[in-house]
């Protein structure tokens, strides 16, 4: 698999495990990472991540947040000789609830970095501050989040 695609998986693998709950494995992929937080706080590793998305995040009766997290538009920059990438895209996250009908809940941007260790891509600097449109996300959040 080519460096490109497996930063693409990476974006994916986060979208597929934030949206079935497993919030431990969404933050095993940040034990390596440095993240700026919505309010510009840096966290670092994983278990600061999976505390932070135990605070914030909602799970409902069937172990999910009943979310799609969707992401398009990665442009990956590799530098194969130095091991290090970094990849822009956009997001947008689908909610659909018992309160909540089908519908967009925001939308943003990742500004992410990767680095390669013992020939595997992981993340090292994501930047969670880009959020640009905010919709409902009253059945998403357990904390408010000013538009």
């Amino acid at each position: 698999m080519n460096s490109a695609t497996a930063i693409t998986n990476l974006l994916y693998r986060y979208a597929e495990l934030m949206d079935e709950g497993d919030l431990e494995g969404v933050a095993a992929l940040f034990e390596r990472a440095r993240v700026k937080t919505g309010g510009g706080e840096v966290i670092e590793g994983s278990a600061p991540m999976l505390a932070l998305w135990r605070a914030h995040v909602r799970l409902y009766p069937c172990g999910t947040p009943r979310t799609r997290h969707v992401v398009t538009n990665p442009i990956v920059e590799v530098d194969e000789e130095a091991g290090a990438a970094t990849c822009r895209s956009y997001y947008t996250v689908f909610q659909a609830t018992p309160a909540l009908p089908l519908q967009a809940i925001c939308a943003g941007r990742y500004h992410d970095a990767f680095v390669r260790i013992e020939g595997a891509w992981h993340f090292s600097q994501r930047d969670y501050s880009l959020l640009d449109l905010i919709g409902d996300v009253s059945q998403h959040l357990l904390i408010p989040v000013a538009p």
